[in-house]
């Protein structure tokens, strides 16, 4: 589970995130990363009906979730991020959505 800390909870915050930060694409997901002036790395996410029926949605963010809870650590401090789902998501394999974010934190971070 990720730490209070480590979670974007406002609506306008993960808006802004989405709309005025930097976008780095998987197959799976996109990454929307902005820096702020805070001092953790906050996180949300956003799994859409196009990924699936309510069961597959709360499965696919539980995922991502614990995906992300091992990625943290390699963003810098203040940084915004918000991990939307594509429509292919939902029937994606732990491993695959794994792979995917891997990809793109790696994107981000690089930059």
């Amino acid at each position: 589970m990720l730490p209070a800390s480590a979670r974007l909870r406002k609506s306008s915050e993960i808006s802004e995130t989405m709309r005025f930060g930097k976008k780095f694409t998987s197959h799976l997901v996109v990454l929307h990363v902005r820096t702020q002036p805070n001092t953790h790395v906050r996180v949300a996410f956003s799994v859409g009906k196009s990924v699936g029926n309510s069961v597959v949605r709360h499965q696919t963010t539980r995922r991502l979730r614990h995906i992300m809870i091992n990625e943290l650590p390699k963003f810098q401090a203040g940084t915004d991020v918000v991990v939307r789902a594509l429509p292919k998501a939902g029937s994606a394999t732990y491993a695959d959505l794994l792979e995917n974010v891997d990809y793109a934190v790696n994107k981000a971070v690089a930059v």
